[in-house]
């Protein structure tokens, strides 16, 4: 497992930063807070398949890449 790209990192501070808005929106009982919680945390989780996906595809490019000079 590679280190985590940008994509990864910026997903996963979505998906956190949607968690702080779910629970200060339920907190609040603000269900405008509670749709825009939802959104981040879908949209978190998008980019951050998204990086693990590019990752895996960089992975894979770099072990074709030494086979063939070995």
């Amino acid at each position: 497992m590679g280190i985590p790209n940008k994509d990864e990192v910026k997903g996963k501070v979505n998906r956190v930063k949607g968690e702080v808005k779910e629970r200060i929106g339920r907190a609040t009982n603000d269900p405008d807070l509670i749709q825009r919680s939802q959104d981040d945390k879908a949209a978190g989780r998008a980019q951050e398949t998204f990086g693990k996906a590019r990752r895996k595809v960089g992975d894979a490019v770099k072990d074709v890449g030494e086979a063939i000079r070995k």
